[in-house]
């Protein structure tokens, strides 16, 4: 019997949960309003974890590289495939 208490417990907590979750995004417009109207600013941004930090400066990096890469493969297809280099190859 304590097992079908014990779970009962455990689904009707499962379901208080998703209630408080489905209410806030449900309400979470109206409050948005309601401070806007107020002249309340929303809460502030919580400032990135040294992680995250760290995470987004290698993603800003390897984009950089990226570009870089892209760009002087370019730059030696453009210098390969014009008639200069052919004519520098010396006809053989």
């Amino acid at each position: 019997m304590n097992k079908h208490f014990h779970d009962s417990r455990y689904y009707l907590s499962r379901a208080a949960e998703h209630a408080k979750l489905g209410l806030g995004e449900t309400l979470e417009p109206s409050a948005t309003r309601l401070r806007a109207a107020v002249g309340r600013d929303p809460e502030p941004e919580p400032e990135p974890t040294p992680l995250e930090a760290v995470r987004e400066e290698l993603l800003d990096l390897e984009r950089k590289a990226e570009a870089q890469a892209r760009e002087a493969a370019g730059s030696a297809r453009a210098t390969l495939s014009s008639p200069a280099a052919d004519e520098s190859d010396g006809g053989q």
